[in-house]
């Protein structure tokens, strides 16, 4: 057994019952954005959230442990995507990313936005020409030190 397989059955049970990330996050009590990206392996759940998810999900005691492993996180196969989506997301960063820096160090100096202390919202934004994705990321700012 891995995470991956793990992860795998996750996403196997998640089709074969029609459930929504949303609802699993109900019941976990976190967010949906954190409860999908620990159920696709990148993050850790306690041992009473992986109960739960074992719950949801009918996973063994041993498939519940692998939810509680520190995961190795950065999962995509190739260091440019492929999947259009998450391509995208690949060219936002290529095209934006001098500019994200620029303004983040203008307004807040010499640092990084942490992606450990870190928070996302994703919604759905009615459009008259086509609805949008709304995607809201908040992350601590943490500042180089001077040593």
């Amino acid at each position: 057994m891995s995470r991956n397989a793990v992860t795998e059955k996750i996403l196997t049970a998640k089709i074969s019952k029609g459930l929504k990330w949303a609802d699993v996050a109900v019941e976990v009590g976190s967010s949906k954005e954190w409860v999908t990206a620990a159920c696709l392996g990148q993050m850790t759940f306690d041992p009473t959230q992986a109960a739960i998810v074992g719950k949801i999900f009918d996973l063994s005691a041993e498939d519940q442990q692998w939810l509680t492993v520190v995961p190795s996180k950065g999962s995509l196969p190739t260091s440019v995507p492929t999947d259009p989506l998450i391509y995208r997301f690949h060219e936002l960063v290529s095209v934006y990313g001098t500019t994200f820096k620029e303004l983040i160090h203008e307004e807040f100096g010499d640092g990084i936005m942490s992606a450990i202390d870190f928070k996302m919202d994703i919604a759905r934004e009615p459009d008259p020409k086509g609805d949008r994705v709304k995607i809201v990321m908040s992350g601590k700012f943490l500042s180089y030190k001077t040593y």
